[in-house]
């Protein structure tokens, strides 16, 4: 059983900068992807920055530039680097696992494993 604990949520003003992190537990597969969404209130939850088990990334248009998805194998974790941060930014943010490849265009219903969320607040 795949179990993620996320950690490193907070609130930051516009322009700061957040590390989030994710540990990864129970999985011994090589061919995976996890990925980072987000879920502000009223709206569906969103794609944000996927990697797949040989390191190839995708992001959301608008993160690109300014979020780097990372994971450290030997410590079976993974990271959300975000910098130049915007009040559009704040949301909750889950990671997710699934076994096999990751999608073009990441979508909720494509991972069966997420942690329990961690909060970033933005503040202009």
């Amino acid at each position: 059983q795949v179990q993620l604990v996320e950690s490193g949520g907070g609130s930051v003003q516009a322009g700061g900068s957040l590390r989030l992190s994710c540990a990864v537990f129970g999985y011994t597969y090589s061919s995976y992807c996890m990925g980072w969404f987000r879920q502000a209130p009223g709206k569906e939850r969103e794609g944000v920055a996927t990697i797949y088990s040989h390191g190839i990334t995708t992001y959301a248009d608008s993160v690109k530039g300014r979020f780097t998805i990372s994971q450290d194998n030997a410590k079976n974790t993974l990271y959300l680097r975000m910098n130049s941060l915007k009040p559009e930014d704040t949301a909750m943010y889950y990671c997710a696992f699934r076994f096999g490849y990751c999608y073009t265009v990441p979508a909720e219903r494509d991972f069966g494993y997420w942690g329990q969320g961690t909060q970033v607040t933005v503040s202009s």
